[in-house]
């Protein structure tokens, strides 16, 4: 271990937090926190949810590892709050973790600088339906503008069922947004302090890589290495490294992608804060690399500092 990572700093995971993705967080946390530990350093857990700031400053922590999933955590207020506080933390800064969480946000900018996504249309409860399935055709996804871990999000495949899925994304986020269906293959690509770690293909019996497949789920296949030509996944790591830093995202991430069936690439979204579960997926991409988890949380956390 660096000078830095001798246990004389006090760092504090943060995870749990209110956000829908709550439960995955606290496993997270949880893993990250064990592997701290196990690392020599001193490192304790909390849940803001309990204490809020007034509880983690008190902690008097030098740096904080964030575990925390979804709004809240992962969407630049918490980040702007250390900011405050003078407090290291790893991941993305504030601008691109609000911007992280904001999949339409994040869609302009990708537009806006050339990068393949698909076409995606905003809704509202007085949405012309029909119009919505002219442009972007059938299937279609709807999915909430602010949340992660696929929560809320819906495949539709016909118009009757455009309401529907529209109400059910609301419940998650007053915002709602509906993409273009790319079907053919799903790749994720986590980027770890300016590298890029080998692709994954995810596999999904169901066809849908939902919250169940995900996080649950033992049927979910994860191909390493992808499958992709040394030409293709060269591609495909370029693509994703352009994409995260778009939003000036940094420290670590991941960028999930799909696949059409010409072969080309459409970048769907920007994760500040992956999961670090026991399914998840940056840590198998490291564990490829020849990174083991222990390896992993240590190299994420030294990211805290390189800001300051």
């Amino acid at each position: 271990m660096t000078a830095d990572m001798t246990g004389q700093d006090r760092v504090v995971v943060l995870f749990g937090g209110q956000s829908a993705e709550r439960e995955v967080s606290l496993k997270s946390g949880t893993a990250v926190l064990a592997a701290l530990t196990r690392s020599g350093v001193a490192a304790i857990g909390y849940d803001p949810a309990e204490g809020g700031l007034v509880g983690l400053e008190a902690l008097a922590p030098d740096r904080v590892f964030i575990a925390l999933h979804g709004r809240g955590g992962e969407d630049g207020t918490l980040q702007g709050a250390l900011e405050l506080l003078g407090i290291p933390y790893t991941g993305s800064g504030v601008l691109a973790s609000a911007l992280g969480m904001d999949k339409q946000r994040t869609k302009l900018i990708w537009q806006a600088l050339g990068l393949p996504t698909p076409e995606s249309v905003m809704l509202g409860p007085e949405a012309d339906w029909a119009a919505v399935v002219e442009r972007l055709g059938l299937p279609l996804i709807v999915k909430p503008v602010h949340e992660g871990s696929t929560l809320g999000i819906s495949i539709v495949e016909s118009r009757d069922a455009l309401e529907a899925a529209y109400r059910d994304a609301a419940r998650f986020d007053a915002r709602v947004m509906a993409e273009r269906f790319v079907e053919g293959e799903e790749y994720t690509v986590s980027l770890l302090a300016g590298d890029v770690l080998p692709a994954i293909r995810v596999e999904v019996p169901s066809g849908f890589y939902d919250y169940e497949a995900k996080y649950f789920s033992n049927e979910t296949r994860y191909h390493l290495p992808c499958g992709l030509s040394a030409d293709e996944e060269a591609e495909l790591a370029a693509l994703s490294q352009a994409a995260f830093e778009a939003i000036g995202a940094e420290g670590w991430g991941r960028v999930d992608v799909m696949r059409d069936a010409e072969g080309r690439f459409w970048l769907i979204e920007v994760n500040t804060v992956p999961g670090m579960t026991d399914h998840s997926l940056v840590p198998q991409s490291a564990a490829h690399a020849g990174i083991d988890f222990d390896a992993l949380v240590r190299r994420i956390l030294a990211t805290a500092g390189e800001r300051y």
